[in-house]
Parts: structure tokens; C-alpha cells; sequence
């Protein structure tokens, strides 16, 4: 920090190389939206350098800060006339590097934009700016009745932006779908800095455009304003912890569970080493040194019905050898064991210095066998791999930890990661299932798609973002690495 300061104010790094700022770029930036909502100053833009994706980090060239749509339009309209690139970005908590520089980007940061903008309950919907935390819309609501469903781990923090872009999921999304089903319409300032605005009925006839915007993670413009559905609170639920000394009995019962014609609500996993680092964080519940697994079980909907669905549950999990079933006594209770889940991620911090989040889907009826080949991974890799996951919607989230500060270890881990998601591929799954591709997984999508099919989706995207300026370099392979990256596909398939 002292060596950024003597710098000076206009010197800062940009992709690895010393460069000087552009003292007018900075000038028209204050003049679109204010001096104290513009950062330019190296020891400012460090903040800005990744999202929670750690691996991969670049100075951006400034950061800025509007507070309404026409404030995103004139900076976005002034960067594309300079052909400069910008990147849109919330809450920083995306696992994907979606939000991070490859170097010399503005990023146009959204926190601002955190305003509840409308609620009507009769037509079961509110209209939110793209800062506004995930969290605050449920808490807006909930003394009327209502809650918004798509409910991610960070949603303490993760903005609704964010979770558009990514199309973000959450516990309970086996039951109530991921964001794009609860996303009705949008406003979008393109990159040339047009504003449009898309869907907003329930029903909009012609091409669902709005969803081709839900998961483009940035790449076809900058969200404004996101019209959302909310739900009506769940007469009744009920939630079970079950206790596993195999993880592969846990992973059979999940299955079975759903082939019993149940649908949870949420349907989650953990393994042994899961449970040890959210045992020693925040919210211990208390479970068993020796567990294998835990399930943990949430149904909901009208009260009569639901014991019937909590005795079927407990059925399937005797037949798979559970060595203990918990039922939740009391609210106090149901969201300690919620709380407990939802911080796993950080809890593995108190396992090991480094880890890298990984997000492959499977079907549910593969989880065994790839968990046997997750083990067979992290044994080939020398590197510790806890898993947590979505289990009824097969979304899995290996935590892969390893310390940067030993020779290799990193690039095992990553490597590690890599194997997974082709596990996952050749499983019939898929490279990501709500944290997105970003930079992490460009490589990947050659797991899944032919240079054809690749080459489709950035025609679609050229439609939208022609002078790539629009978070460049995300989500789609480099066609100058193409050979590269066919030559990793064959390392990670041995």
C-alpha cells in the first residue's frame, strides 16, 4: 500500500504493466456520474481486482459508481464512443471470476442501484434496481406473506444483479427453480448504451429474451431494473437432519427420496470433511466426529400432508442404513441447521488457507459413482476435496483446498476442478449449474459443446455486444488457445 501511494495519484497497474492513467477518461467519468462516485487511484482499484473467484486477478482502469439507469447509460455510451471495456458487477461474491479484469476494464459497479423500487402483492411481484440484496427482498415481504424464492448461500450479500447474471440458484431451487423462472422482466442498457426494456408480463409473446439475458453473465448488456416474482409463505415445514456413516448410502437415499414421489423443498448433502469445517465455524449444530454424510431435508406446502411426507423420508433413509434421523423442534432450530449449510464455503477456511468452490451437475442418479470418482481425483491430485451440495437437483459444489504457498499445490487444484467437471460431462451433467462459467470454466465448455455449437452462442452474443467491449473475454475459449485447450481436455480425460 505505501509503494501504490509514493506511485503517485496517476500511476497505477494494469494487467501486470505500468501505465499511465488517463486523466480525461477520468474527467468524463466524474462528469457521467459525480466525483465521489468514481475510484481511479491504484490503491482504490485493489478492491476490484477479482470477485470471490481468487485465482485470476487484473486491475481494472477505474471503477465507477452510478445510481440510475441514465447515469449506467451515459458511462456506457462514453466508454463504447472511446472503445474501452467495461464490466458490470455487484456484490464481488461470484465464484467464477464473471466480475474480474483481465486488465485495463472499467468496472461499472451496481451496489448503488439498491433500491426497492416497486412491491405489488396483488399481481405477486416486486421491481428491484440491480444492487439490491438478495435477503432484503424476502425480509420487505415477509410480514405480508410473501418471500422471493431463488435464495443462494450469499444471499446475505449477493445482489439480485448478480444473481440474473449468473443465474444463481439456492437450496430450495429444487422445489421452486433457479432465477430465471422467477425473473418476468427486465431493463437493459445495451453496450452501445441504448436502453430497452424486456418482458414484464407473464406471458410475453415473441422470443423469451429475457431469458437469454438471465445467465449471459454480462456479456449482452448491463441490468437496471429486474421485475421478479415473489411467492406466497408455505402454510407449513418441516425439516429433517439424517445422519450417515456412508456417503454412499446418503447419495442412494437422495435418489430414492424422489423416486418415492416426493419433492422437497430443498434436498442437501454434506460429506465428512464438510461437516468438520461447518462444525468448527459459526453455527455448529452438534453433529458426530465420525459421520459420513448428512442429509438435510425441508418440505413444505399445506400442513395436512406434510408428517405423511416426513415419515416417507425417514422410510427411505432406515432402508439405506441412516444411523440417525434429527426432526427440527422448533424455527430456532430449523435455521440454525440452515445457517450451518449456508456458511459452509467460509467454514472450510478453517481447514485450509486456500480452496477453490467448484459447481458441476449431474443426474441425482449418478451421485455415487461420480463421488467415488470425485475421491479417486483428490487421491490422483494430492489435494483434500470436501463436498456440499444441492443433492435432489444433483448440483454439486466440491471445495477443493490446497495452499498456495507450497510448490504445485495450486496448480493440482485447479487441475483437480478441471477432471471434475469432465466427470460431470461425460456423466450427462453439466460444466455449471448456478455459479456460471466467468473466466474459470471458459476451457471447460468444451466438455459440452462442439466448436460449432460455441461458435452459435458468440454469434448470439455479437448481436448484442459486436465490439466486445461488454465484460470481453468471459465465458467462451479463446479461438488462439483452441489447440491449448483440446491438449488440456486429453490431460484431465487420462
Amino acid at each position: 500500500m505505501d509503494e501504490a501511494y509514493r506511485r503517485g495519484d496517476d500511476q497505477k497497474r494494469i494487467g501486470g504493466t505500468q501505465v499511465d492513467t488517463d486523466s480525461e477518461l477520468i474527467r468524463q467519468l466524474v462528469r457521467c456520474v459525480g466525483e465521489n462516485s468514481v475510484l481511479h487511484r491504484y490503491e482504490e482499484l485493489v478492491s476490484y481486482e477479482c470477485d470471490a473467484y481468487t485465482l485470476q486477478k487484473a486491475i481494472p482502469r477505474a471503477v465507477v459508481f452510478p445510481k440510475n439507469t441514465e447515469e449506467v447509460a451515459r458511462v456506457v455510451r462514453l466508454l463504447n464512443e472511446r472503445k474501452i471495456p467495461f464490466i458490470p458487477r455487484g456484490s464481488g461474491t461470484g465464484l467464477s471470476g464473471g466480475a474480474t479484469p483481465t486488465g485495463g476494464e472499467v468496472v461499472i459497479s451496481l451496489v448503488r442501484m439498491n433500491q426497492l423500487l416497486q412491491v405489488d402483492l396483488p399481481n405477486r411481484r416486486a421491481v428491484v434496481q440491480p444492487g439490491y440484496i438478495n435477503l432484503h427482498l424476502t425480509q420487505a415481504v415477509a410480514d405480508q406473506g410473501y418471500y422471493y424464492a431463488p435464495d443462494p448461500s450469499s444471499q446475505q450479500a449477493c445482489t439480485i444483479g448478480g444473481n440474473v447474471g449468473e443465474n444463481a440458484g439456492g437450496a430450495h431451487c429444487l422445489k421452486y427453480g433457479v432465477t430465471t423462472n422467477h425473473v418476468i422482466g427486465v431493463k437493459l442498457v445495451l453496450p452501445n448504451g441504448e436502453i430497452v426494456e424486456l418482458g414484464g408480463l407473464t406471458d410475453t409473446p415473441g422470443y423469451d429474451l429475457v431469458g437469454l439475458i438471465i445467465g449471459s453473465e454480462g456479456t449482452l448488456g448491463i441490468v437496471t431494473e429486474i421485475t421478479v416474482r415473489l411467492m406466497k409463505q408455505p402454510e407449513s415445514v418441516r425439516t429433517v437432519l439424517a445422519l450417515f456413516d456412508e456417503a454412499a448410502d446418503a447419495s442412494e437415499a437422495v435418489s430414492d427420496i424422489i423416486a418415492a414421489g416426493i419433492l422437497p423443498a430443498a434436498l442437501e448433502m454434506m460429506d465428512t470433511l464438510a461437516i468438520k469445517a461447518v462444525e468448527k465455524g459459526t453455527f455448529p449444530v452438534g453433529y458426530p466426529e465420525d459421520i459420513g454424510a448428512v442429509l438435510l431435508v425441508e418440505v413444505d406446502g399445506v400442513e395436512a400432508g406434510l408428517d405423511d411426507q416426513i415419515k416417507q423420508i425417514v422410510d427411505v433413509c432406515r432402508k439405506h442404513r441412516v444411523r440417525e434421523v434429527r426432526l427440527a423442534d422448533s424455527e430456532e432450530e430449523r435455521k440454525r441447521w440452515w445457517a450451518n449449510r449456508k456458511t459452509a464455503f467460509g467454514a472450510v477456511g478453517t481447514l485450509s488457507p486456500d480452496y477453490l468452490v467448484q459447481d458441476g451437475v449431474i443426474p441425482r442418479s449418478r451421485l455415487p459413482e461420480v463421488l467415488a470418482r470425485v475421491a479417486e481425483i483428490s487421491r490422483q491430485q494430492r489435494v483434500r476435496i470436501a463436498n456440499v451440495f444441492h443433492a435432489g437437483d444433483g448440483n454439486l459444489h466440491p471445495l477443493i483446498m490446497f495452499d498456495s504457498r507450497v510448490p504445485g499445490e495450486e496448480e493440482r487444484a485447479v487441475l483437480a476442478g478441471s477432471a471434475i467437471l469432465k466427470v460431470c460431462a461425460d456423466a450427462g451433467g453439466s460444466i455449471t449449474g448456478e455459479h456460471g462459467v466467468g473466466l474459470e470454466k471458459r476451457d471447460e465448455m468444451y466438455y459440452l459443446f462442439t466448436d460449432e455449437e460455441i461458435a452459435v452462442q458468440m454469434a448470439v452474443r455479437d448481436i448484442f455486444n459486436p465490439g466486445g467491449l461488454c465484460n470481453p473475454g468471459k465465458m467462451f475459449p479463446s479461438p488462439a488457445r483452441c489447440a491449448e485447450v483440446k491438449r488440456h481436455i486429453k490431460q484431465v480425460s487420462k
